[in-house]
């Protein structure tokens, strides 16, 4: 089982990228770096790349919308030269209110685009002259939308990998078919390892029956924070916030992926009032209803031994990369947790 992390900005960018060079040391195996509405992940994942020396690096994750198939590729090659083959590719569709508010663009056929994206990028990725016919991309553009000019290229580059590792974030059952088919890895969020199989797992096994063999397996990476002790367990409530924000706020009333993902878990009525709660401005009071063991079960927060029972909880249900959000009061407690985690789950 990896152990990543998702990179923090507590102590101010520059800082926090110096303090990576401790956690590779530690045995941290890869960092991902997140885009959503805020500074663009490239730029700050190709300063990591010149700042680390083995630690894998992934966009955690680009929208598939906010950029061309094509320079996604570009983008993904690029950063995998500059790191020297450490790169993955972290893509996810995200959410209306961002890809038709922020950006202004519709935010139609996300299985669909997710797809073809990633089949360009691995032609990209391979040199091939780049031809491509899709419902959603069309390359060459045909010469009825445009000048009738453009021309079947390839890139100049060589790439470091005609493979970059390609992750998909995904957690309605046609996206996470659609990525045990065709991705290398899988991340979901707000992953509970007793309810993986109920609410994936068809949808899991449908996907690998049409898998590609030469893909390899899937690499499934769960998401939870972490702290070990006997008197950490109030740090469970540090996870109401968020729960809050995905589950009420993150999306219009039967349009809320995470949302839906609560009431497949079993906890329809919280998730109701939940939403209800957010979207009517009381935010604590929503808080206040995501389900304790709904925190308890995504989390490795407790005694040592209980977090080494929800890491072979994790572990057994199939994930192997666990991506951790260490608490703690400073760097030096924070590395402690990684280095100590990393070590649980050589031993499983």
């Amino acid at each position: 089982m990896r152990i990543g992390m998702a990179l923090s900005y507590a102590g101010g960018f520059k800082e926090t990228v110096e303090e990576l060079a401790d956690y590779e040391k530690a045995g941290l195996d890869i960092v991902f770096v997140a885009e959503a509405y805020s500074f663009d992940a490239v730029s700050q994942m190709g300063y990591i790349a010149a700042k680390t020396e083995r630690l894998e690096i992934a966009s955690g994750i680009l929208p598939i919308y906010s950029r061309t198939p094509a320079l996604m590729a570009m983008t993904a090659a690029g950063l995998d030269f500059v790191s020297e083959g450490r790169f993955t590719l972290g893509l996810g569709a995200s959410g209306p209110q961002v890809i038709e508010g922020f950006h202004g663009l519709p935010y139609q056929a996300p299985l669909g685009r997710t797809r073809e994206v990633i089949e360009i990028c691995r032609k990209v990725w391979k040199r091939e002259r780049l031809q491509y016919e899709g419902k959603h991309y069309t390359l060459p553009l045909p010469p009825e939308q445009g000048t009738g000019l453009g021309k079947p290229l390839k890139i100049i580059n060589h790439p470091v990998r005609a493979d970059i590792p390609v992750l998909v974030a995904a957690i309605g059952p046609k996206n996470v078919e659609l990525t045990a088919e065709i991705a290398n890895g899988w991340e979901p969020i707000f992953y509970m390892p007793e309810k993986a199989a109920d609410v994936w797992g068809d949808a899991l096994a449908a996907g690998k029956a049409r898998r590609d063999p030469a893909l390899g397996e899937l690499d499934v990476v769960g998401q939870a924070p972490l702290a070990i002790g006997d008197d950490v367990q109030g740090f469970l409530e540090f996870g109401r916030p968020m729960a809050a924000l995905y589950i009420g706020g993150m999306g219009a009333k039967g349009k809320n992926f995470y949302n839906d993902l609560a009431r497949r878990y079993g906890f329809e009525r919280e998730a109701e009032e939940i939403q209800d709660l957010y979207l009517d401005g009381k935010k604590d009071e929503a808080a206040a209803k995501v389900p304790a063991e709904l925190l308890e079960k995504m989390s490795l927060i407790g005694s040592e031994g209980h977090v080494r029972e929800r890491l072979a909880a994790m572990k057994e249900s199939g994930i192997t990369t666990l991506n951790v959000s260490p608490i703690a009061g400073d760097h030096k407690g924070r590395l402690a947790l990684i280095e100590k985690v990393k070590e649980m789950a050589a031993g499983l």
